[in-house]
Order: C-alpha cells, then structure tokens, then sequence
C-alpha cells in the first residue's frame, strides 16, 4: 500500500505557513504535504493545482474552510477521479503533524484519527477571575 499525501489548499498564504510549520516541527516526512493557494487562482486553476499537486495515489485534501474556493476546489477535485481522495475542512496544525507521522495507515483508519486530533486540539482556557 502506498503512503497517503496531503494537498493544503487554503486563501493566501496559509497553506504554505502551515506546511512551514509542519517541516519545522516534524523535519521527516514533511515532503508529504503540498501547499496550494488560492491566490491568482480561479475556480479551474485551483482545482487543477489540487489534482496536479495530488499525484496519482490516495490523497487527503486538507482545506481551511468547508466552504469559499478552497473548498469548493477540494470537493471538485474528487469528481471523477480515479484516485482515492477525501477532504478534511478547518485544517490546523495537530491534524497536520498527526498526518505526517500516520499516512501508511489506509484511508479508512487515518481520517477518523486526524479527525479526533483536530477536535481535540480546539480547546478553551479561562482566566481565573
């Protein structure tokens, strides 16, 4: 079974931050993950970079919103494709660094992994009053 790659398409220069950062902390397997903006991108251009950065094996696309272009992109890339691919909305960077170390394990099992590391990373702290 091949290793899975991440697709980040997010608006500016988010993805290519959060790829930053996710080399900075991982070091290996970092190469796994490829950054696509939206910027200067219509709605064809940026699915196409989607599929293109994508390859031919299976495929995460982690975008930042569900919706917008990024979104909109990531879900089109998927139509027609003969590739397994799925997308993953409200990136952050536990589900990246998460994805990195755990993309043998297949589809099935990786996304509801990244999808609980996501959720648990979103916490809340209260001052004390």
């Amino acid at each position: 079974m091949s290793e899975v790659t991440g697709v980040v398409v997010a608006h500016g220069a988010m993805a290519d931050g959060l790829v930053s950062a996710v080399r900075r902390i991982a070091g290996t397997g970092a190469d796994a993950l490829h950054p696509v903006s939206n910027e200067g991108r219509g709605p064809a251009e940026l699915q196409a970079a989607v599929r293109e950065v994508g390859g031919e094996g299976p495929v995460v696309v982690f975008t930042d919103m569900n919706a917008g272009s990024c979104g909109m992109a990531a879900l089109a890339s998927c139509r027609g494709c003969t590739r397994r691919q799925t997308v993953i909305s409200g990136v952050n960077l536990p589900i990246l660094l998460d994805f990195v170390f755990h993309r043998s394990l297949p589809l099935e099992e990786l996304v509801p992994r990244l999808l609980d590391k996501g959720r648990d990373a979103i916490v809340q702290f209260q001052a004390p009053e």
